[in-house]
């Protein structure tokens, strides 16, 4: 049943913000309020009828009878977006609760089948979703058709900003989230290799040691990606001092002067392979190259190799947990038919990390 809690609190911010002529929610109903939070999430009334899978028109009068039972408007629709009204935000707030309790029902009741469907709505990490997705989709797809994957790539803070509003339900990330109720489950260890440009000092290099790293050339991802700071980390402290310049560097291309930033991994190759410098990669992104792509050098790193650790994060324990399982063994699938490449067997199973959550 609904969170006692969660109704009583939804009475309260209505009867304490809403006059007492108006409230009545006799009318109110769930759909009314899955409206409204879609409205508040896509800021547009278009978009968000379409995520309902109802015409705009259905979804603007339930939001009007919503808001008549409620006594107030939730929206002010003279702004473009369209953004809620004071009360309107602490109404959401409230709905959003009671729509994740309601959700629950049928988590409870898929968990104890074990059926896997419904909707799963996945944030995955910038320079993890390009080279792991489509093994995940595939894996899922076929194994459970009854369901819908919803799939937003976004920087961790962004990821986190999801768990916590209920927009997304699951993240794949490569660092730990530390924050109270979250659950964290690590996957498996991806490791780093660095992707060196014809002429670099280290070119010839047949393995590296981190020690070797300087942040001074080495092509980094802005101040928002992970990857960025766990690269800077490997770089030894004394060849460090021009690490905060390191995202948006001075070039000289053609004989003109050019700032640079990116916030991709494949603009980084493109630019070592055009002979400027060096970068570190994560495994995956580099293993879909054959050797005849490749227009710069590859080069390990000799033992212990560095590493980043790939998790799945939420915010609570023991909630569909079937699914859970299912989408880690697929992405523990889709990891496995890449690391070969990087790996003999032992390290291969070595890397992919045991069954978890912390």
């Amino acid at each position: 049943m609904i969170n006692l809690i969660a109704l009583i609190g939804f009475l309260y911010h209505v009867t304490a913000l809403v006059p007492t002529t108006h409230t009545s929610l006799a009318g109110l109903t769930i759909s009314q309020l899955r409206y409204a939070v879609a409205i508040d999430t896509f800021r547009h009334f278009e978009r968000a009828a379409r995520a309902c899978h109802v015409t705009q028109p259905t979804l603007s009068m339930q939001l009007h009878k919503l808001e008549q039972a409620l006594g107030v408007p939730l929206f002010d629709r003279s702004r473009v977006p369209v953004v809620p009204t004071h009360v309107g935000m602490a109404l959401l707030v409230q709905a959003r609760t009671i729509l994740r309790e309601v959700n629950r029902l049928a988590d409870i009741r898929d968990d104890a089948s074990g059926v896997i469907e419904g909707e799963l709505r996945l944030g995955v990490i910038p320079t993890l979703a390009p080279y792991l997705l489509p093994g995940i989709l595939e894996s899922l797809g076929r194994r459970f058709p009854r369901l819908e994957l919803f799939v937003q790539e976004a920087v961790t803070e962004v990821v986190a900003d999801g768990l916590r509003s209920d927009a997304i339900d699951i993240g794949l990330v490569a660092s730990e989230v530390r924050e109270a109720g979250f659950v964290s489950r690590p996957l498996f260890r991806e490791p780093f290799v660095a992707y060196i440009g014809a002429g670099h000092r280290l070119a010839e290099r047949l393995a590296l040691s981190v020690d070797e790293l300087s942040a001074d050339d080495i092509w980094l991802m802005t101040d928002a990606h992970c990857f960025r700071s766990q690269v800077l980390a490997l770089c030894s402290s004394r060849r460090r001092s021009r690490a905060d310049r390191a995202s948006t560097r001075d070039l000289v291309v053609g004989g003109v002067m050019s700032r640079f930033e990116s916030s991709n991994l494949e603009t980084l190759m493109r630019l070592v392979e055009g002979g400027m410098g060096m970068t570190l990669l994560p495994a995956l992104a580099v293993a879909s190259l054959s050797g005849a792509a490749r227009r710069a050098v590859l080069v390990p790193f000799r033992a212990p190799t560095p590493n980043r650790t790939i998790r799945l994060v939420r915010r609570r324990a023991g909630e569909r947990e079937a699914l859970v399982l299912a989408l880690a063994e697929a992405v523990r699938d889709a990891a496995a038919a890449t690391l070969p490449f990087w790996a003999t067997a032992s390290e291969r199973d070595d890397a992919l990390m045991e069954d978890e959550a912390t």
